[in-house]
């Protein structure tokens, strides 16, 4: 089933990322992730695609087996910063090949040995020659605190615009920790003519490392009461992951409670910490 479908229910859906191991040795354990995950009744499944194109065989593997083996839409990630042309072709054809019709079209990040040029310099080429190639359904990625490479917000949004016009479905945030960023996102982005469903993506901080990684790689805000939690319990990690659960939780029920309809969690491939978040909202999402 195509994404978009999903998101017109008038139920609340709820989707979770994964990411496929980078050595073969670890790859069982990732479809141990996927059965534990499919088993919560996630609405679909996003498959995360490595820096450079290092999981790209994987991802499809993941995806294909979502679909055949557990049911569940899948969502495959796709980046092109260091592909050519004919390599996307070859991607998007191996997808078709295998049944997957959900796309999330990313530029990517530059791999640290990528010295170009760039045949795809940013998502909005993807995103044209992923229609140009099938009946997909495409997703991209928004960021509700605007795009680190970008100086303003307005033009971030004018470019979020103008992937949106290109053929996007649907759009899902970078993680965010105060959901009143998220909100005015909302407006900015319908006061621009974006209408197509943004769903807003929440990552559990379970232990103190992710504080400082989260920030570094996202460039998110930390509200100052979530610094106040991290500080308190950092140096008790069942307290931590408690805590971040409940901090997960009561930004997904206030997200529900005014009115959103999407919820997407990055699991970070812990299938114990979303079915935690589940149990306490079992009434709210289901």
């Amino acid at each position: 089933m195509k994404i978009r479908e999903l998101l017109n229910h008038d139920k609340v859906s709820f989707s979770c990322e994964i990411f496929p191991p980078k050595k073969d040795r670890d790859f069982s354990e990732v479809f141990n992730v996927v059965d534990q995950i499919s088993e919560l009744g996630a609405d679909y499944i996003s498959v995360t695609y490595g820096a450079g194109g290092s999981t790209s065989k994987k991802t499809v593997e993941v995806a294909s087996y979502i679909q055949k083996k557990r049911q569940t839409t899948a969502l495959a990630h796709l980046t092109c910063i260091d592909s050519t042309s004919e390599q996307i072709r070859e991607q998007l054809t191996e997808l078709k090949k295998n049944g997957i019709e959900n796309i999330m079209a990313l530029r990517g990040d530059k791999p640290v040995d990528f010295t170009g040029p760039a045949h795809y310099n940013y998502a909005i080429e993807l995103i044209r020659d992923i229609h140009d190639s099938g009946d997909f359904c495409v997703g991209a990625a928004c960021y509700p605190e605007g795009h680190v490479e970008c100086a303003h917000k307005r033009e971030d949004i004018a470019h979020l615009k103008e992937k949106v016009d290109a053929g996007v479905d649907f759009l899902t945030t970078q993680m965010f920790f105060d959901n009143n960023l998220f909100y005015k996102f909302l407006y900015q982005t319908l006061a621009a003519g974006i209408t197509v469903p943004i769903v807003p993506g929440i990552m559990p901080i379970i232990n103190a490392r992710q504080v400082k990684r989260s920030t570094e790689l996202s460039g998110s805000t930390m509200p100052t009461r979530f610094l106040t939690i991290a500080d308190k319990f950092s140096d008790d990690p069942l307290s931590m992951e408690q805590a971040g659960i409940a901090y997960a939780t009561d930004q997904i029920i206030d997200l529900i409670a005014n009115g959103v309809k999407y919820i997407h969690l990055y699991t970070m491939n812990r299938p114990r910490t979303a079915e935690k978040i589940l149990s306490n909202l079992s009434h709210i999402i289901r």
